[in-house]
């Protein structure tokens, strides 16, 4: 482990050591306002690796979008998936 990792981890170890109630949060001023969060921005689903056969008209059609043409057949069936449950609910 280099230095610097190991120094890091050091600093880390004793921060996840100290309790909550040790913490001063006193000059840190209270969020009351969170009209402008995102939901789920830094949510990130587990992957998972798959095959699938898809019509070669469907997969020309989404690689004409460019590189992630995975990632806009998981936002496809995300949106699908979304809009079954709002109606099944």
């Amino acid at each position: 482990m280099k230095k610097a990792d190991k120094k890091l981890a050091d600093e880390l170890a004793v921060l996840a050591a100290i309790s909550d109630e040790e913490i001063d949060t006193s000059e840190i001023p209270e969020n009351t306002d969170w009209s402008s969060a995102v939901v789920g921005r830094f949510y990130r689903p587990v992957k998972e690796i798959v095959t699938i056969r898809l019509d070669a008209d469907v997969l020309d059609w989404l690689k004409q979008g460019g590189k992630g043409y995975q990632t806009r057949i998981n936002r496809i069936l995300r949106s699908a998936m979304e809009h079954q449950r709002k109606r099944a609910a």
